[in-house]
This record gives structure tokens, sequence and C-alpha cells, in this order.
């Protein structure tokens, strides 16, 4: 063939990975990590993700998953705290395109090396039992993908680091600076002929900006891995934490009670994976298990508290007959079950909801000419439910590649069946719960990534989500507990990113998301219009990684989308207004301390921008942070 970049475009269907890879290199040789995300990629299927890798969340000096995803297009946040997601309420929250903001239940789920970690007796995701230190990278799905995973609209998944050098290798970091905040962080990592090992900790605390605003964060988690040969290896797999944030309560209702939310939870993974030149795979087992306790609570007058516990495995083979062909299949099994206390405090065991769903998809790279290849694809999940009815999920999608331009369109199925939440709440007003059904949402999407000269790349992507039927709690007159309701909701957007090489020595990063819900009332936490910029480069032996985000105003008050209280509101009328805040990260290696260690400081919010992500909920002003980190 006379072109060979065609051959690797051909070649991309072998793996949906392989495909990845290919449009991840399509900008040229980097001089420093890529601002605000490491890059948006398009697999075998046609679906779209943004990745997020332990440099990005360095560079954003994020101490959390909220703040480490504060940058990614399409992704808003909410919280609280400078440290901790308070889980009692918005103040912990991350929303893709305008979806996770039925509260209770999720439509995103999250993931930990692709094994479901979130509270399933309220449905939604607590970002605290997400840490960030000791991951590799953060992957945001921003749309149902039934060929990764389902149950979900959307998910996060979080790749845990492995030790790929040989020998032991280690680093250390420790921060301080405003509001009492300190941020201390290890891991060590050895390779030795067939065994890998990697340890991580951290611990993260802060005072916080105003009263009642403190929260930390503790974590250990390590992984061994051992290869039997060439082909196959074993692995295991283990995290816990425990964490706890405080709501400062808005500023208009200062009364004196902090409300805290606590929360622990431990995972333990075991695995067994192959890869041969045509066929790779991999068998996972999973447990994970939890809690969360709402104390101090000046909505109630006891102490809520949550008990859980899940099991299942992962199943998955791809397998490529021929040259440019994928066939893979997997099977997802999960059960989960938990406990919560009632208006009397006292603990109901929870029913146990289990979910088989095996899953199908082949792709096909086409040889157009010398230059182009066509990418058909097409599968399906399918559901199997213990107490609900049984679902599909089809998706397909088309890509035309070359070696500087990928052009795909792509359409799926979301499957949300309901959880405990259903349980929990609509067992309290007085309804079946058995008698819901799985929420059901229709993706469409097109796009490009293009690499028109050197050191230029554009993506864009246009979207069409539109939910069948959608949970509402509402609730009742007088603030009363109510029930759930079902709506349909239809949102149109749009996503723009620019990476630019700028010189010898920074690299440019800009995005702009355009959201357009049916309905803003009812589809919070969704800016018309949000922008992010990043640049990183370096001054001299100083490197610097500045980021700014700009967002319109929005609707807040996840909590209840639909509510009516005694004073007749009806609706979510709370808004916040549009903010723009910049943050700086300055650094300077340290040789003595090792490879790579350095100094650095990093200011947030540099312009002292007044900002809110809830009503009354005031974000801090500026601040600043200090620190160190060595490396053997």
């Amino acid at each position: 063939m006379k072109n060979n970049k065609i051959t690797l475009a051909v070649l991309l269907a072998i793996s949906g990975q392989a495909y990845a890879e290919l449009n991840r290199a399509l900008p040229d040789v980097e001089v420093t990590a890529s601002p605000l995300i490491e890059s948006i990629d398009i697999d075998a299927y046609s679906s779209s993700s943004a990745l997020i890798t332990d440099k990005q969340i360095k560079d954003l000096n994020a101490v959390d998953i909220a703040s480490a995803l504060r940058t990614t297009p399409g992704v808003e946040i909410s919280r609280y705290n400078p440290v901790g997601g308070y889980g009692g309420d918005q103040g912990g929250g991350v929303y893709i395109r305008g979806l996770g903001t039925s509260r209770p239940g999720s439509e995103i789920k999250t993931y930990i090396d692709g094994v479901p970690f979130y509270s399933p007796v309220w449905g939604h995701s607590l970002l605290d039992i997400l840490p960030v230190n000791g991951m590799s990278s953060i992957t945001v799905y921003k749309s149902p993908q039934p060929q990764i995973n389902g149950n979900n609209y959307a998910s996060i998944n979080l790749t845990s680091k492995s030790a790929i050098t040989e020998g032991v290798h280690g680093e250390a970091r420790l921060t301080g600076g405003s509001f009492g905040t300190v941020t201390e962080q290890a891991s060590v990592s050895v390779k030795k002929d067939n065994i890998n090992f990697v340890l991580s900790e951290g611990f993260m605390k802060s005072n916080g900006h105003r009263a009642n605003a403190d929260g930390e964060l503790k974590n250990v988690m390590g992984r061994l891995g051992v290869d039997f040969n060439q082909n196959w290896n074993a692995y295991a797999t283990f995290l816990y934490t425990d964490n706890y944030a405080k709501d400062p309560n808005p500023s208009n209702l200062q009364n004196g009670i902090a409300p805290k939310y606590a929360t622990d939870a431990g995972m333990m993974t075991v695995g067994i994976a192959h890869q041969y030149e045509n066929l790779r795979g991999d068998l996972k087992a999973y447990y994970t298990e939890g809690s969360a306790t709402w104390n101090n609570s000046p909505s109630f007058a006891w102490r809520y508290k949550q008990e859980f516990d899940t099991a299942g495995f992962r199943f998955k083979e791809e397998y490529n007959p021929w040259i440019g062909g994928s066939i893979l299949a997997g099977l997802d099994y999960d059960s989960v079950s938990g406990k919560s206390n009632s208006v009397t405090s006292a603990m109901l065991d929870m029913p146990n909801l289990r979910i088989t769903s095996p899953y199908f998809a082949l792709s096909q790279a086409v040889v157009l000419n010398d230059n182009w290849s066509l990418v058909p694809s097409a599968g399906v999940r399918f559901y199997e439910h213990n107490v609900y009815s049984s679902k599909t999920a089809p998706h397909a999608g088309l890509s035309l590649v070359s070696d500087r331009a990928t052009f795909f369109v792509n359409a799926s199925k979301g499957i949300n069946y309901p959880g405990q939440e259903a349980v929990a709440v609509v067992g309290y007003a007085g309804s079946n719960w058995q008698t819901l059904s799985a929420n059901e949402m229709n993706h469409y999407e097109a796009g490009f990534k293009v690499r028109p000269i050197q050191g230029t790349q554009f993506d864009a992507s246009v979207f069409h989500d539109e939910v069948e039927s959608r949970w509402v709690y509402s609730y009742g007159s007088a603030g009363t507990r109510g029930g759930y309701t079902t709506s349909g909701d239809h949102t149109n957007g749009a996503e723009l990113a620019l990476k630019q090489q700028v010189g010898a020595d920074w690299l440019l990063t800009a995005a702009y998301t355009w959201l357009d819900p049916n309905s803003s009332l009812n589809l919070p936490y969704m800016p018309k219009s949000s922008i992010a910029v990043g640049l990183n480069g370096h001054v001299g032996d100083f490197k610097v990684a500045f980021d700014a985000q700009h967002q319109t105003k929005m609707y807040a008050n996840t909590a209840t989308r639909v509510f009516e209280w005694s004073g007749g509101v009806l609706g979510n009328t709370q808004q916040v207004k549009g903010f723009t805040v910049a943050n700086i990260r300055v650094s300077y290696p340290v040789p003595a301390l090792g490879k790579k260690a350095e100094l650095f400081v990093a200011a947030e919010n540099l312009f002292d921008e007044k900002y809110e992500y809830a009503p009354a909920y005031a974000m801090p002003g500026i601040s600043a942070q200090l620190g160190v980190s060595a490396s053997f």
C-alpha cells in the first residue's frame, strides 16, 4: 500500500483502544502535557470519550474528582467546600451534558477499572469515595455506550496505576496553604521479573473558606499483578476510603447547625487477562461495601445512615478474525443490596436487585483508497432484571478515517433501571416501587477530528439526547414527602475544541460547550454556554500551567427539580449567575529530590471572582497552595 498510515487506519479496528490511540496520536510530538484534558477519543464503534491523565490532574492541582473534571468539555460540577463533596445535597456533584441531575437516583454511574463503585441505596455517585491520587487516568463517556458498560446514560471510569517500569520507584507530594488546607500523597511501585505491585495513599484536609466548610479525604489503594507468560496475567486490587464534608449552609441560613456527611467504602477485585495477536480478553470478579452517614441535618431531626454492598463480575472477549475486523462479546453481572434507616431511625433491609447484561458488537474497517477507510459498526446490549422487565440497548456508528481526519456519526440507546432509591423514596410515599420501569434515552451524535496543519487540531461534535421517561422526585404540599413522576426531556448541544502548538515551548487548548435543553427549569446545571481555556509551557526552567473557565448563568438545585412548598412556589426557580475563574500552577524542578521532584505554587481564583454553584453558597476567593514533591 502506498501510504503506510492507511495501513494503520485499517488495523485500527483490531481494538477500540488501538483506534483511540490513533486519534490521540493526531497531534505532533508535544513538548509538555496537554492542558485541560489529554484528548478526545473516538473508538472503533464511533463513540467519543474525554481522557484526563494524571498529568492534567497534577497541573490542575486537583485533590478530588470534581476539581479534576472542572475543565472537561460538557462536564459541569457543583460543590460547597475546597476539599470534599457534601453528599447530603448537591455539594458534591458532577453532571455530563445535563445528565445526572435527577436526585435521588443517577443517570451517571462511576467505575474504577471498569467495576461499578457508587452508593446503590440512593443510586447516585458519592464523589468522595473516588480518589484521584493513585489513578493513571479518568475517562468520561458522555453518552450511552453499551459496548463499554450499561445501566446508565453516561459514565466516568477511573483507571488505577500499575507498575510498568522495571525496579522500585516512588513518589511523594506535600502541600499546604489557604484555609488550613493540607494535602499529602505518596505511592511506591515495584516491577521485578513477572511481579508488579503498586501501593498509593492520600490525605487531604481543609478548614474551609467559611465556617463549617471543612472536609477531609483519606484513601489507600493497591494493585498486585503476576505475569504467567507473555500472554496471560492475573491481578488483584483493593481500595479503601474514609471521608467527610460539612454543609456550611446558605449565607442567609446561619443557624449554627453544621450538617456533616461522612462516607467510607472499600473495593476488592480479582481478575485474569490474556492477550494474543488476534484475541484478548478479561474476566474479573468484584466486591464492594460502604456506608454514608448524614449527621445533624437541619431538615430532619435524626441521623440518616445507609449501608451498601455490591458484588458481580465482568467478562469480555475481543476477536479479530481478519484484518480490519473486530468482534466484541461480553457479560456483566451486578448484585446490589443495602440498608437504610427510616424516619424512626430503624435500619431497613433493602431488596436485593440483580442485573445480568450480555452484549455483542462488531466493527469493520473498509479501505476506500490510499488515504481513507470507512468503519461501520453495530451492536446491542441485553438486560435481564430480577424485578423489572427485560430491555435491549442497540448502538450503531460510522467513521470515515484518514491519517489527518476522522468524521463520525453514532446512535445509541441508554437504559437506566430503578435502584434501591425507588424503594427508599416511593416506599415512603406509599406507592409500589415495583410498578416503576426502566428509564430510556436515545442519543444521536455527529462530529469530526481534524489536524489541518502541523501543530493544530480541531475537535467538534453536535448531539441530541432524548429521554423518553425520566423520574422526577417531587415534594408534596407544605414540603411533605411526595413521590416520583415521569417526564420526557430532550437536549441539543455542541462541543468545539482546539489544541494548538504555540512556538516550541507552549501548548494551548480551548473548548466551547453549548447546551439547549427543552426545559431549563427541569434540567439544572446546564449553562447555555461554557468555555475552558488552558495554556501549558515553560519559561526557562519554570513550568507554567494556566486554566480558566467561564460559564453563563444556570438553574441549580438538583435535589428536587419539581417541588411545591406551602408558599406556592412550583418548579426550580433558583439560579446562580455566570462567572469566570482562572487558576495557575508554577513549578520548578529539584533534581536533588529525584527525577520528578519539584517545588510548586498553585493559585486558584486569581481574579478573586465572586461565584457559586448553589444559591447562597459562596465559593472561595483567591487562594494559594505551596508544595514540594520528591521521587526515586
